[in-house]
Parts: structure tokens; C-alpha cells; sequence
């Protein structure tokens, strides 16, 4: 009897804790952070920008979509287990007033400060995890960056500019971290991603469209904030920051089978979940 509570006892230890999210779990995503790209056909690919981490290129971004730049714009490339990037193909169009046309380099430099750490290393950071408002995060040790996962958005820029925020693109295969601190992460998208990651690829070089009819047209960008207030969606993420998250994170950290032993997660495959608000 006493081996049999005692094996009782060590079972109920081992057991993992809840992983599933509770009502308080959820979190509402501000109107201003929340941008609806409305592809031909009015599918909607849904963007949260990331304001926090790259306040510079966010203002270029917002202006830019209340002067509706991209209206009649372009998904244009499209390049396989990559990106797909869209804006002003011929990269000749004005830009509205109030774009800055050479922000910061907000692609490294922001503190480290993460809700969930992660255990494992990984070939292009020291640490990672997630913060509190639900984004994926790296560091050097002295300073964090937000990492190119799929669904990441992030600025196209030439060699000599940080990027306006005029052409953006998306991971559409596995996850492009050679990326990260070369190229400014400035949202992720959460709705509407299938649109993207199931368009044609391109054969030509680096996935750009050899052919006007093979661009997927954009038909507005609006920011979900300028729109009346019934016809706004509102979205709500996980909060990282709660113990039942934690326990997400440590049931991918187990090794299963119990003779593979991965030594943690990476950041990218850590699920970060966004919701419509009910």
C-alpha cells in the first residue's frame, strides 16, 4: 500500500499542468494595431502591426494606409519555402506626405523582455521567447529583436535604406531568421494568411512575376481604427504571460519519445494564437 501511494504521489507530480487557455487568457488587440489588406476577390489578409518594436516604420505604415497608397497595388512576388511581398512594383510611386523615407534601423536594439524564455539556444540567437503581448523574440544577450516567423511582416529595403514601409512582404515557408536584424519586423499576420502562403510561385528570379496578369491586385489597405465602428473587427490574442501558457510551451519541450530529447522548442513553433473577439 505504501509503494502504491507512493507511486500515486510521484504520478501526480509528473502530470503536466492545464495547457488550455481560460476566458482571462484573452486579451484585446487595439483597433489602431489592426490593418485589413483586401486582396482581388475581397479576401482579407489581417495584419498586427507592431507599434511597440518599430514605432518609426508603424507611423510610415498607418499614413500609408490612410492616404490608401496601396489601393490598386500589388502582391508581385512571390518566391517558394520564402516571401511574398507586395507595394508599387515599379517602386517609382510618391510617397504621401508624412512618410518618412529613411526611419531608424529598427531592426535590432529594443530590450529583451520576454514573459516566457525559452530553454533552448538556437543558430541565430542566445535566447528567445515570447513577450508579454504576444511576440516572438530573440537577443544577443545585450539587446532583442523580433524574429522573422512565418506570418512575420517585414519591410523590403536596398542596401542603403532601413525601407519606408512602402513594400512589405510575409513568410510564406519555413522561417526566414537569417533575416532578422537585416530586415525590420513590423507585425505578424493573424487572419487571412492561407491567401498568401497558397499563391502561385514564381519561376523567375528571387520569385518576382515575369508577367503584369500574374500579380494578385490589391484592392484597398485600411487600418481598422479609421473604419465606422460597425465594420471594425476586433481580435484578441493569448496572453503569454500565465502559467497555463507556460505549460504550453513545456509540453513541446518534452521530449516524445522519451529517447529523443530535442532540449527545448524553437521560438517560431511556439503557437501564438489570435482570436475574433466574441
Amino acid at each position: 500500500m505504501i509503494v502504491l501511494a507512493l507511486t500515486l504521489a510521484a504520478a501526480a507530480q509528473a502530470a503536466p499542468l492545464p495547457s488550455d487557455p481560460i476566458a482571462a487568457d484573452w486579451r484585446a488587440i487595439p483597433d489602431d494595431e489592426i490593418m485589413i489588406v483586401t486582396l482581388r476577390g475581397g479576401r482579407a489578409v489581417v495584419v498586427r502591426l507592431a507599434a511597440r518594436f518599430a514605432p518609426e516604420h508603424v507611423a510610415n505604415i498607418r499614413t500609408l494606409a490612410r492616404a490608401h497608397w496601396w489601393d490598386e497595388a500589388s502582391v508581385y512576388r512571390v518566391q517558394d519555402n520564402w516571401v511574398a511581398q507586395w507595394g508599387d512594383v515599379t517602386e517609382r510611386k510618391p510617397l504621401p506626405a508624412g512618410v518618412t523615407e529613411h526611419p531608424a534601423a529598427e531592426y535590432q536594439g529594443t530590450p529583451f523582455a520576454v514573459a516566457q524564455r525559452l530553454r533552448k539556444a538556437d543558430a541565430y540567437s542566445a535566447a528567445s521567447g515570447i513577450t508579454a503581448d504576444g511576440w516572438p523574440m530573440a537577443s544577443d544577450g545585450a539587446t532583442g529583436w523580433l524574429t522573422h516567423c512565418y506570418a512575420s511582416v517585414g519591410v523590403a529595403r536596398d542596401a542603403t535604406t532601413t525601407g519606408s514601409g512602402a513594400e512589405l512582404y510575409t513568410v510564406i515557408g519555413t522561417p526566414a531568421r537569417r533575416l532578422d536584424r537585416n530586415y525590420t519586423v513590423v507585425g505578424r499576420i493573424v487572419e487571412g494568411m492561407a491567401y498568401m502562403s497558397a499563391m502561385p510561385r514564381s519561376a523567375a528570379k528571387m520569385g518576382f512575376y515575369a508577367e503584369a496578369a500574374e500579380r494578385t491586385p490589391i484592392v484597398s489597405v485600411r487600418l481598422a481604427a479609421d473604419l465606422p465602428a460597425a465594420l471594425r473587427p476586433h481580435f484578441e490574442y493569448r496572453s503569454p504571460d500565465t502559467p497555463r501558457f507556460a505549460a504550453l510551451i513545456a509540453r513541446a519541450e518534452r521530449p516524445d519519445p522519451p529517447t529523443v530529447a530535442s532540449g527545448g522548442v524553437d521560438v517560431c513553433a511556439v503557437p501564438l494564437e489570435v482570436r475574433r473577439a466574441r
